[in-house]
Formats: structure tokens, C-alpha cells, sequence
């Protein structure tokens, strides 16, 4: 059965009557899939450890999902665990904001100014490739406080990938779209606010989802190496006391964080690019 759209001064076209059903059905399953992909892993680790398995990998020294559970819901009503969970978001909001500020900021200028990237290039070539994390003890030694030192390697982290994305976004603009504004009489700003960020909004997004994970990364790690409190800190200091269930505790809490925040770019990201065509699949 076929269903007939026809607008003013256009010709009708055909549209089968079961395609308007057809999404929701095709988005239930692609849910189904997932969460039953997840509900598979946790019960092959329940089945793992509780059977004592060991062969390859020991899952006989791994806590079973029922302790982890149980310590779950046992930190949920703990004042130290939402206090970490805050301290974290703070670290990772303060340092991932600053590092897309700039990383974008720098990221257009060295895309736009030759001069500013035969002088500011190289110098960012030569940290990049640097791990975040391997400077710690720089940051240590730098600030006066070592939560200052995590805020800065959370920094470090987001800024690269931020700015690279948006370096190579900027140089991959056509000519052309900057030739018709400027010959339509619109200047430096116009180029720039017309042009220039709204043809770099979808490579400025996935760097600043890559960003958003390599922070989290680096901000657990600083906290485990010189942090007072947070996940990274408290999840270190139960595998030091062997508090197995604790530290998965620690591991799950970062896994959500890091997915909630990532998905959270990723939505306003897909809000301000909602012009660009998009197969049914991907608009999911």
C-alpha cells in the first residue's frame, strides 16, 4: 500500500504506507540489541567468576557482579562517594571548558594566519605528541596546589585533539564559500561568523568528543597519582587495601561519567549541525 504526497506545483510522489512505522521498530530493535549485548557481558562475568574459572585469565581473583552490586548500593548512601564524583566533574568541566576555548581559538587562527602558524605551529607540534599524564610531575612542581596541577593536565589532554580537529576543519573549507561572502561585500567577520564556524561545527564536534574521553583518561590518572579526593583517587586507594568490589565500583562510576559527558557533546553537537544530511541510520 502506497500512500501519495503532492505539494503546490509539484509532481505527487509515492511513500510506502508501512515506512512511517518502519523507524520506530528499526530503533527498538537497534535499543534491544544493545542492552542485551551489555546484559550478556555481565552475566558471562557472573558466570566467570562465581564458577572460580581460571585458565588463561584468573577470574577467580575478580569480585562477582553480586559484590559489586552490593558495594554499589552500600556507596550510593555515602557522602564520600558523591563528594568524589563531584570533585571529578568539577577537574574534568574546568579543564575540558578551557581546553575548548582554546584549542578552538587557537585551532582557527593557526588554520586562517599563516604567520601564526609558522609561529605558534611548531611549538604545538613539539608537546603534542607528549602524554598528558607524563607531565605530572611538571605540574607538581609548577603550581602551588596539586588541584590546580590535575585542572592543567585535564587541559593538556582536551587541547590537542580540540585544536588539531579544528586546525585541519579550517583548512579543509572550500575557497570558494569565502569568495562569495567577500564578493557579496562581507568582511574579515563576516567570513568568520558565516562561513568559517558553521563549515567547521561537524570536524570542531568529533574533536571535541575526542577530547572529552582522552580528559577523562588523564584526569583519573593525575588523581591517582597526586589527587586528595575524586574517583581516580578513592578508586586507587581501595586497589591499595585490596577492596576488589570497591575498585570496580570506582571503574563503572568513570565508565558512565565518561559515556554521559561524551554523549552529552555529542547531542549538542548533532542540535547545531542539524543542516547536514544524515542517513536514517546515523540520525539515530
Amino acid at each position: 500500500m502506497t500512500a501519495v504526497i503532492a505539494g503546490a506545483g509539484a509532481p505527487a510522489a509515492t511513500v510506502p504506507a508501512d515506512a512511517a512505522p518502519h523507524r520506530p521498530r528499526s530503533a527498538r530493535r537497534s535499543w534491544l540489541l544493545r542492552l542485551t549485548s551489555v546484559a550478556a557481558a555481565i552475566g558471562l562475568w557472573q558466570l566467570l567468576t562465581a564458577a572460580d574459572v581460571r585458565w588463561w585469565l584468573r577470574f577467580d581473583t575478580l569480585p562477582t557482579v553480586d559484590e559489586i552490586f552490593t558495594t554499589l548500593v552500600r556507596r550510593l548512601g555515602t557522602d564520600v562517594y558523591w563528594l568524589d564524583l563531584a570533585q571529578s566533574l568539577i577537574r574534568i568541566l574546568t579543564g575540558f571548558g578551557l581546553a575548548a576555548a582554546a584549542g578552538l581559538a587557537t585551532g582557527i587562527l593557526l588554520g586562517r594566519s599563516r604567520v601564526a602558524a609558522d609561529v605558534v605551529g611548531p611549538l604545538t607540534e613539539l608537546v603534542r605528541p607528549i602524554p598528558a599524564i607524563a607531565l605530572v610531575p611538571v605540574a607538581i612542581l609548577l603550581f602551588p596546589a596539586s588541584e590546580q596541577g590535575i585542572v592543567f593536565i585535564t587541559f593538556l589532554a582536551a587541547f590537542f585533539p580540540i585544536l588539531v580537529s579544528t586546525r585541519h576543519a579550517v583548512r579543509a573549507l572550500p575557497t570558494l564559500w569565502e569568495d562569495s561572502v567577500r564578493t557579496l561585500g562581507g568582511r574579515r567577520w563576516d567570513v568568520l561568523s558565516q562561513v568559517v564556524v558553521p563549515g567547521i561545527l561537524p570536524g570542531m564536534f568529533g574533536g571535541l568528543s575526542v577530547g572529552m574521553g582522552v580528559s577523562w583518561i588523564c584526569v583519573i590518572s593525575a588523581e591517582m597519582i597526586s589527587g586528595r579526593l575524586g574517583i581516580g583517587y578513592r578508586t586507587w586507594q581501595a586497589y591499595t587495601v585490596l577492596a576488589y568490589p570497591d575498585v570496580f565500583v570506582g571503574i563503572i562510576t568513570i565508565g558512565v561519567l565518561g559515556f554521559a559527558t561524551s554523549a552529552a557533546v555529542e547531542v549538542v553537537g548533532r542540535r547545531l549541525t542539524r543542516w547536514l544530511p544524515r542517513s536514517e541510520e546515523n540520525a539515530r
